[in-house]
C-alpha cells in the first residue's frame, strides 16, 4: 500500500508467514530509518496491536490484509526512489539467511518453527528466549516450560495473572521464567538481549531493571571484578500479585552457587509486603545481600547480611567490597571535575533525555534532592508529571523508552534519531543550561552510538552558540571494553564531540546538579 497525505512517499508490505524477533525487527527498523531520504521506517509483527501503533504513529493508513503470523514493513520518505531503495533492502535483509546454525556452527537449514522442533535439534538446551507478540508469548513460555526448559520471556504486554500462572507453574517444577519484559540476563557468561560482555566472577544479580542490572554489572566489571549470573525477573515480578516468585527464586538459586560470594538485588521499590518477603529471604541467604531498591530509604532495609544503598553506582561498590572481603563503605560517591561554562542569565535547567527507564528514575530522585521539582513522564511522583511529553518545563527527565515514543520506532538504545531530534529542540530553549545523558552498550544496542550521537551534540552547541549562550551536554556510558561497540572508543568519540562524561548515571546527574545549582536557587 502507497500513499501518505502529508505529501511525503509512504509504503507498507506484507511479508506472508515470516517471523523475526523484536531485537531483530528493531534493529532492521534503525538500519532502515538511517537510509537516505527515509523519515521514519518500522518493521514488526502484523499483529492488531502492533497495527494499532502504526496507525497512531501515522505510518499505516487504510486496510492492511495481514495476519498475527506476517511481518510488516512500513516505511515513510521523501520521495518514491528513497522508498523503492528501502523497500529493497529490507526485503532482501530478511530473506538473507544465517551462515550456520546459531550456537552449533552447522550449516544453517529449515529454521525450527517451534520449541519442540528446536529441542530436537538440540536436546541439550536448557533456556528457551521467547520474543514473540504478547498475545501468544504466555501460551509459548508454557510450553517451554512443561518441555523442562527455563524460560527468558522478553515480550511484553504479558498480563499479571498470565504472569503468576508461568512463574508458579515454573516453580513447581523447579524451573524459572525472568519475565515477562526481560530485557537483561547474562546466563553462565552469556549475555542475553540487551546485556553486556563482563568478566565471571564472585558477584551475583537479582534484578527486576533491565538497565540497572547493567550498570551494576558494567561497574563491577570496570573495578576488575565479575559477574557469576545476572538473573533478569521482569519488571512486574515484585508486584503483589506476583509476589516476587522470580527475586526469590534467584536468590535461593545464588545461595546455592558456590561461584557466588556476594548478592546484588535490584529494583525499584516493591510492594510492602513483598518487600518484607524478599529481604527476609534476603537475610537468611548465609552470604551478604546488597539491596538497592531504588528510592526506598536506607533504613527501610534492615536483616542480618543485608547492605542497604542508594544508588546503582553504590551498589556496584559495596559489591565488589565485600567480595574483596571489605567492609563497605556508608556511601560511596564517584565525583567529576569539570569546569562550569559561563551561562547566560536565562540558563538554569536540565533536560534530561534518556533511553534506560531506571537511569531515569534514578536520576529524578538525585537531581530531585539538589534542585527541587523535577518533571517528567515517568514521574517518582505522580504530581511530577508532564502534561506533554513533547515540551519540557523547568528541570525536566525524558524516558524516550516509554510507550509515547516508542509507538512506530525501535527503542532509543537501537535508534538515536528522536533523542537527536529532542536534543536540538531543547538546546534551542533559552532556559535550557544542561543537556543529560546516557549512551548503553552491548548486544542489541546500536552498533556505534558515540557515531550516531555525535552530529547532533556538536548541532545542538552551535544552536546555542548562535543564541549566545554555552550549553553543557553532561552524560556517561554504560558498558564495558568487551561489547561490540568497545567503551574506549565510545568514551573518546563523545568526548570528541564535547560531552562530559562521568563513569556513571549517579556521577553525572551529580555533575548536572552542579553545574545548575546556584542558578536554581534563584
Amino acid at each position: 500500500m502507497r500513499g501518505n497525505a502529508s505529501g511525503m512517499a509512504g509504503a507498507t508490505r506484507v511479508v506472508r508467514n515470516l517471523y523475526r524477533d523484536s531485537v531483530s525487527l528493531m534493529q532492521l527498523s534503525n538500519t532502515l530509518g538511517a537510509l537516505p531520504g527515509i523519515e521514519q521506517a518500522s518493521v514488526v509483527m502484523a499483529t492488531e496491536a502492533n497495527i494499532a501503533l502504526l496507525r497512531a504513529a501515522g505510518l499505516a493508513r487504510g486496510a492492511i490484509e495481514a495476519g498475527p503470523s506476517d511481518l510488516l514493513i512500513a516505511l515513510q520518505a521523501r520521495n518514491e526512489e528513497a522508498l523503492a531503495r528501502a523497500l529493497e533492502q529490507a526485503e532482501a535483509a530478511l530473506k538473507a539467511e544465517p551462515a550456520c546454525a546459531a550456537g552449533t556452527g552447522a550449516p544453517a537449514g529449515e529454521p525450527p518453527r517451534s520449541i519442540q522442533m528446536a529441542l530436537a535439534l538440540d536436546p541439550a538446551a536448557s533456556l528457551a528466549l521467547i520474543s514473540t507478540p504478547g498475545e501468544y508469548a504466555a501460551a509459548e513460555a508454557e510450553k517451554a516450560l512443561r518441555s523442562g526448559l527455563d524460560v527468558m520471556l522478553f515480550s511484553d504486554n504479558v498480563s499479571l495473572e498470565d504472569e503468576a500462572a508461568l512463574k508458579s507453574l515454573a516453580r513447581a517444577s523447579g524451573r524459572i521464567v525472568m519475565g515477562p519484559d526481560c530485557g537483561t540476563a547474562i546466563i553462565n557468561g552469556v549475555p542475553l538481549a540487551f546485556a553486556n560482555v563482563v568478566r565471571r566472577g564472585p558477584i551475583g544479580c537479582v534484578a527486576a531493571s533491565g538497565t540497572g542490572l547493567q550498570q551494576v554489572t558494567c561497574l563491577v566489571d570496570r573495578l576488575g571484578l565479575g559477574i557469576s549470573q545476572a538473573i533478569g525477573t521482569g519488571s512486574h515480578d515484585l508486584h503483589r500479585s506476583i509476589g516476587g516468585i522470580t527475586m526469590l527464586q534467584g536468590i535461593g538459586a545464588l545461595g546455592r552457587d558456590d561461584a557466588t560470594r556476594v548478592i546484588v538485588l535490584i529494583s525499584k521499590p516493591p510492594a510492602p509486603e513483598v518487600a518484607r518477603k524478599v529481604l527476609r529471604a534476603a537475610s537468611r541467604v548465609g552470604k551478604p545481600v546488597v539491596v538497592n531498591f531504588v528510592g526506598a530509604p536506607r533504613d527501610s532495609i534492615k536483616g542480618a547480611n543485608l547492605h542497604p544503598v542508594v544508588t546503582l553506582e553504590e551498589a556496584a561498590y559495596a559489591a565488589a567490597a565485600l567480595a574483596r572481603g571489605r567492609k563497605p563503605a556508608p556511601r560511596r560517591a564517584l565525583r567529576v571535575r569539570a569546569t562550569r561554562p559561563r551561562f547566560a542569565a536565562s540558563q538554569r535547567h536540565v533536560r534530561g533525555l534518556y533511553s534506560g527507564g531506571t537511569f531515569c528514575y534514578e536520576a529524578s530522585l538525585l537531581l530531585g534532592e539538589t534542585l527541587g521539582k523535577v518533571w517528567s513522564n515517568a514521574p517518582v511522583r505522580p504530581q511530577d508529571r508532564l502534561g506533554d511529553p513533547w515540551k519540557s518545563r523547568g528541570h525536566t527527565l525524558i524516558d524516550l523508552g516509554e510507550d509515547e515514543f516508542t509507538r512506530g520506532r525501535p527503542h532509543p538504545m537501537i535508534d538515536h534519531r528522536l533523542r537527536n531530534e529532542r536534543m536540538l529542540k531543547e538546546a534551542a530553549d533559552p532556559q535550557t543550561a544542561v543537556i543529560l545523558l546516557d549512551v548503553v552498550l552491548g548486544h542489541g544496542a546500536h552498533a556505534d552510538p558515540a557515531a550516531a550521537m555525535a552530529p547532533a551534540i556538536r548541532a545542538a552547541q552551535q544552536r546555542a552558540a548562535a543564541g549566545r549562550r554555552k550549553l553543557a551536554i553532561v552524560g556517561f556510558v554504560c558498558g564495558t571494553p568487551a561489547d561490540p561497540q568497545n567503551l574506549a572508543r565510545q568514551e573518546t568519540a563523545l568526548r570528541a564531540a564535547g560531552v562530559m562524561l562521568a563513569p556513571s548515571n549517579a556521577a553525572a546527574v551529580r555533575l548536572a546538579a552542579a553545574l545548575v545549582a546556584e542558578r536554581s536557587r534563584t
